[in-house]
């Protein structure tokens, strides 16, 4: 590992740096979509199903679709322009380079590739969304942004997200 990875405090101060308006519920660590619906009707907006895949190339890729869609992963590589069809990527790659494990795997991962090995994706269902829900690095929490927010806070990271239909 190069760099510690950043926290949800220092996420915080960059969205505040952007003037970015962010809002963040705390609640007890979620793991699975299934387990963070209870909170659907506290938090407004978009919630967001993230995916770490990598090609046989090994390039990677972060999907971040609604919570509810259907990726079919014998296909989507046809839609990313990725090499072969893609995989999961391992839990060492996802701390390597987005800061998070397993179960907290968010697009704010961004702020912690600093070297942009990762591809952003964003599904373009999702982006139908006025406010974009995510994990504030850590599965605690969860925190919402305006959709064009989103796209501002990837692009301050360095990362041009593909604004894709990659869900069924």
């Amino acid at each position: 590992m190069t760099n510690t990875p950043k926290t949800a405090n220092d996420l915080f101060e960059m969205l505040d740096a952007l003037k970015i308006v962010h809002k963040t519920k705390y609640h007890p660590p979620v793991f699975t979509v299934a387990e963070s619906v209870a909170l659907r009707d506290e938090i407004p907006g978009g919630h967001t199903k993230n995916l770490f895949i990598r090609d046989k190339k090994d390039r990677y890729f972060l999907l971040t679709v609604e919570e509810n869609a259907t990726v079919d992963l014998k296909t989507v590589h046809t839609v990313l322009g990725a090499s072969g069809r893609v995989s999961f990527g391992r839990p060492e790659k996802l701390m390597e380079y987005l800061g998070v494990i397993p179960g907290a795997v968010t697009v704010f991962g961004a702020i912690n590739d600093t070297d942009h090995n990762v591809t952003f994706v964003l599904d373009s269902d999702l982006m139908k969304d006025d406010i974009i829900n995510g994990h504030p690095l850590s599965n605690d929490a969860t925190t919402s942004v305006a959709r064009d927010d989103l796209l501002r806070f990837l692009e301050a990271t360095g990362h041009t997200p593909l604004v894709l239909k990659v869900t069924a």
